[in-house]
Parts: C-alpha cells; sequence; structure tokens
C-alpha cells in the first residue's frame, strides 16, 4: 500500500535519508520542511497520510503535532526523534501523536512501521511502552499521597523526586537511573516549575499533601 508523508525535519542530511528510507519503502513523500510552522502548512496543503514530525524542530514538534491532530485528524502524527526523554514521549501522546519513534531504528522498517499506524497499530520502542506503563501504573506516587500535585509529574520526575526524597544525592540518583546528573537536574527544574514552588522541600509537602 503506497501512503503518502509530509517530512519535517530541521537537519537536512537527516531529513534525505529519511525521505529516501520513506521512498525505497513505497511511500509517496509529498512535501519537506524544517519547522513546525512548515510542517503545519505542508499538511494543510498536501494532506497526506501521515505527518513525520522532529520532535525539537525550531517552533517545536510537539507543538506541531497538536495543531495538526487540531486541523487535519484524520492525518495520523508520528514523532521521529533522538530524544528517550520522558517527557518528550509523554508530551507528543497528549499532542496526538500516534507514534514514537526513535531516529536509531532500522530506516529500512520505517515504510512498514508507519503503513502498521495507519491500520491502528502502536508504533513505539520496546524500551519506551515499559516507561508508559510505569507511567500508568506509577507506583511511586502511592509514596507521596494522593494529591493534586501528584497529576502533575511524570513517572520519571516521581522517581527522580523520591529518590531525592530519600536523602539521594544528584549524583547517586543519576547513577541509580542511569541518567547525567544534568538530566536529573532538568526533571528537578520542571517539577519546581509544575508545581510553582522554589526548592525541593516545598515540593516534597506538596507531594506528600502536608
Amino acid at each position: 500500500m503506497t501512503i503518502s508523508v509530509v517530512l519535517a525535519d530541521d537537519h537536512t542530511r537527516m531529513r534525505a535519508r529519511i525521505r529516501a528510507a520513506l521512498e525505497s519503502g513505497g511511500c509517496e513523500v509529498r512535501g519537506e520542511g524544517a519547522t513546525a510552522a512548515d510542517a503545519v502548512r505542508l499538511v494543510s496543503e498536501h494532506h497526506p497520510d501521515v505527518a513525520l514530525l522532529d520532535i525539537h524542530m525550531p517552533g517545536s514538534g510537539i507543538q506541531a503535532a497538536r495543531e495538526i491532530t487540531r486541523t487535519a485528524p484524520d492525518v495520523a502524527v508520528v514523532m521521529l526523534t533522538q530524544s528517550a526523554e520522558d517527557e518528550d514521549l509523554f508530551d507528543s501522546l497528549r499532542a496526538g501523536a500516534s507514534g514514537y519513534l526513535l531516529k536509531d531504528a532500522d530506516p529500512a522498517a520505517l515504510a512498514d512501521t508507519l503503513r502498521g499506524v495507519l491500520a491502528g497499530e502502536a508504533a513505539m520502542p520496546r524500551r519506551l511502552v515499559a516507561r508508559l506503563m510505569d507511567e500508568f501504573r506509577a507506583p511511586t506516587r502511592r509514596r507521596f499521597g494522593r494529591t493534586t500535585a501528584a497529576t502533575k509529574l511524570t513517572a520519571r520526575e516521581w522517581e527522580v523526586m523520591q529518590l531525592l526524597s530519600e536523602g539521594l544525592s544528584t549524583e547517586e540518583v543519576s547513577r541509580r537511573l542511569f541518567l547525567s546528573p544534568t538530566t536529573v537536574r532538568v526533571h528537578v527544574s520542571s517539577v519546581l516549575k509544575k508545581l510553582r514552588v522554589k526548592d525541593r522541600d516545598s515540593a516534597f509537602r506538596l507531594l506528600r499533601g502536608d
């Protein structure tokens, strides 16, 4: 089955590589862009079966996904990215994406994967499926209590905050979760922003429901 695709990625070489993989798999690439605005415009102009979007292109692929699913709900949005971060995965799904693929996957399988998406199949690496399941189970949430604040965090943010609340240092948390210390700090910063507090202790109190 030939499917039509709009492709948006700000890296020219990567875009060419993806296009070649799609066309060799029997897909028709109707348009290419480098920004979120390009993606939205191309979908409006070409009405493809699939919009294949990079997350971190200018203007935000997630914002483009949100706009495309609002204005062209019959177009399947699939994110293609180097990011395996929980926030990017969950934000993409909340924006209406039907799939989340990593750029290190086999390009020869890309066309068939998109056909699967159009047939209603899930398109996500196995390692990310496990994280998605963790988000729904969210076992660590019970440790902090069922609070309004509790519903605002991702599973990874919960893991980070739980370990910090137990007295582990940033470096210890990074080793435990196989993250860089910088990524741990980014998670903490995201939590403080979501909860609108200035420090970790205030966040812990909100999460416990104190």
